[in-house]
């Protein structure tokens, strides 16, 4: 008993002085979506986007990052400015769900423990796993409906803006788009090519999403040394 509570102590201590500095707080922000329902606008947020991130800091220029944000795409081909999308008058909404992790890149040098407000743009990008309904056109009504649950992999690519608020909290606000490797998120195409007599639009096209928000983390863990990283 005595050589297992000697050991655990140990490696308390190892992890004590390994320590970094974390981060974690919410996402609140808008989506929307670009395929062949609805509006093609860039960035045109309709629908609220929520969620949680994490961030492990590991040197001044780089965090990883981890996130988990859920949202509902919506498409109206009445809002759409192209008038055969008008009078096709398609409409769809989809119940997604995203976990997300890579690498956070800052241009310029963060640290929020000299004494000064920190800020400086940032990117973000690395591997995207996105949950949503799986929807098919129905041709008698013209109506798009969910029939299933289907996964997919996206490529997340971010650009924002953080600013320390304290030594212990951190403000940001980014855009990002995801490059999903689906054309279903809108009942365009069936997931599994199923449907295949109902599938309309651009098909050689996959489908993309936009998240446009603001995040509010807080900081944990004891002063980060970069060191020997």
């Amino acid at each position: 008993m005595k050589y297992l509570i000697a050991s655990i102590f140990i490696v308390l201590i190892a992890f004590s002085t390994l320590g970094q500095t974390y981060e974690i707080g919410g996402y609140l922000g808008g989506a929307n979506f670009i395929g062949d329902v609805g509006k093609s606008n860039y960035v045109s947020p309709n629908t609220l986007a929520i969620g949680g991130i994490a961030k492990w800091n590991r040197s001044p220029r780089h965090s990883f990052r981890a996130s988990v944000i859920v949202t509902k795409l919506v498409g109206d081909d009445s809002n759409s400015h192209e008038s055969r999308r008008q009078q096709r008058g398609y409409t769809f909404e989809n119940n997604l769900t995203e976990l997300s992790a890579g690498i956070e890149y800052t241009f310029w040098d963060f640290n929020n423990y000299n004494g000064n407000r920190a800020s400086t743009p940032y990117l973000y990008t690395g591997f995207t796993y996105l949950l949503y309904d799986a929807l098919e056109l129905r041709p008698a009504t013209g109506t798009i409906l969910k029939y299933d649950t289907t996964g997919a992999i996206a490529i997340p690519m971010v650009i924002g803006f953080k600013s320390s608020v304290s030594t212990d909290a951190v403000f940001a606000f980014e855009i990002g788009a995801r490059y999903t490797f689906s054309d279903s998120l809108d009942g365009s195409v069936s997931p599994n090519n199923d449907f295949q007599e109902r599938q309309f639009g651009d098909t050689n096209n996959n489908d993309w999403y936009v998240f446009t928000g603001i995040t509010f983390t807080f900081t944990f863990g004891r002063q980060p040394c970069y060191c020997n990283f």
